[in-house]
């Protein structure tokens, strides 16, 4: 496993570094680099690696959504308001209700099929949108506005809205009742899982304040709780559900609210964390693509991917409605919003192993999302941030 990790990191560094030489997204390279080295490719990794890849990917969320928390104002988020909470629902909606209408005359799926199929391609990719937002929170482009913010908020709901759809999608197509008390889940583990993460933040704000440790005893403390929330999340769905990734994210929230100066410290911490992380978590994500797959995608798998993208897009465009902001933000964040990449790789292969008959053309779809959306929107967010976003202050009016 040593020599696994080892090319994980010096490949995956390597080819990071051509990428963004040539003014292209370096994750992109990562991405590559677990396609050349993973079961699809050169077969370099060991199983080992492979059979703790999801728990690794999950540690990398862990320290990208934290280190997201820590940067958070309150403040902030308030005054983004109406526009962030429709984002949590509505683009990834009107792509899900997009493929359930087109999907079944190009691929020649079942209406339910391919709600399954929308379930898996809505989610947006918190790893590849966090660490951009976090940059130009960073950098002061679009904060006036609260933009950075906005899109922070709306694409960690999303995930959660997405995922007990996609759950409750599978359950109908193996025959199992779904009830509106499914449906209620998704409130239920939104609401939950931010007074959760408010909790276990007052608790480390006081427990950081009472006595006196190292930051990076700190940072390890709040890794091994957030690890804990995500297992108890998973163990306790059936009977309390709670979204363990936005209780991670509000437990740096609330950290942030109660002691800015030690969240300002312990986010700095993160940022060099981060870039170990983002190595490991993009590497592993391209280690789950089969090319196979996408090159017998073929153009209705492309046409469907394009497709739930023109609805999502159309989506966020709802949801501005009513601000103030100008056409090109706007369209920064219709592509900012665009990014799929590790619901994909975590649910993608689920309808296939649950012996749905569309499964393989479901994961086939998810691998080709990955390998379009991942590194366009990631460019896009790269080279228009600082051409259709300003630096100045100004008023955000709903």
């Amino acid at each position: 496993m040593l020599t696994s990790l080892a090319l994980i990191f010096l490949v995956g560094l390597l080819l990071g570094r051509v990428f963004k030489t040539i003014k292209l997204p370096s994750l992109l390279g990562m991405i590559m680099t677990g396609m050349l080295l993973g079961p699809y490719g050169f077969d370099f990794l060991v199983p080992s690696m492979l059979e703790i890849s999801a728990d690794l990917r999950q540690l990398a969320l862990i320290v990208i959504l934290t280190r997201a928390g820590l940067s958070l104002d309150m403040a902030d988020l308030k005054k983004v308001g109406r526009p962030a909470i429709l984002m949590c629902f509505i683009p990834a909606t009107l792509e899900i209700l997009g493929i359930i209408y087109f999907a079944p005359s190009i691929l020649g799926l079942t209406i339910m099929e391919a709600a399954i199929l929308g379930t898996v391609l809505a989610a947006v990719s918190p790893a590849v949108i966090v660490p951009r937002m976090l940059h130009l929170m960073e950098q002061g482009y679009g904060t006036a506005r609260s933009i950075p913010q906005m899109i922070l908020a709306g694409a960690s709901v999303d995930d959660v809205y997405v995922i007990v759809l996609f759950t409750a999608f599978t359950s109908m197509a193996q025959g199992t009742a779904v009830g509106a008390k499914d449906f209620f889940e998704i409130p239920i583990s939104i609401v939950l899982g931010v007074a959760i993460g408010i909790l276990v933040g007052l608790g480390l704000a006081w427990f950081f304040q009472k006595f006196k440790i190292q930051d990076t005893v700190k940072i390890i403390i709040i890794i091994s709780l957030s690890a804990l929330l995500l297992e108890a999340a998973d163990q306790l769905n059936q009977i309390i559900p709670f979204s363990g990734l936005l209780a991670i994210m509000s437990v740096g929230i609330t950290i942030y609210k109660k002691s800015p100066n030690l969240a300002g410290r312990l986010s700095n911490q993160y940022n060099k964390i981060w870039v170990g992380a983002e190595v490991l978590l993009f590497v592993l994500v391209g280690a789950t693509v089969d090319l196979n797959y996408a090159l017998q995608a073929g153009s209705g798998a492309l046409a469907i991917v394009v497709i739930g993208l023109v609805f999502r897009m159309t989506g966020v465009w709802i949801s501005l409605i009513k601000t103030v902001l100008n056409f090109k933000e706007r369209a920064f964040v219709m592509m900012a919003y665009t990014p799929k990449a590790t619901v994909q790789a975590a649910i993608g292969g689920i309808p296939l192993a649950l012996g749905l008959a569309a499964g393989n053309q479901i994961l086939t779809v998810a691998v080709l999302s990955i390998l379009i959306t991942a590194p366009l929107g990631a460019l896009c967010i790269d080279y228009f941030y600082p051409r259709f976003l300003k630096k100045e202050e100004s008023s955000y009016d709903q």
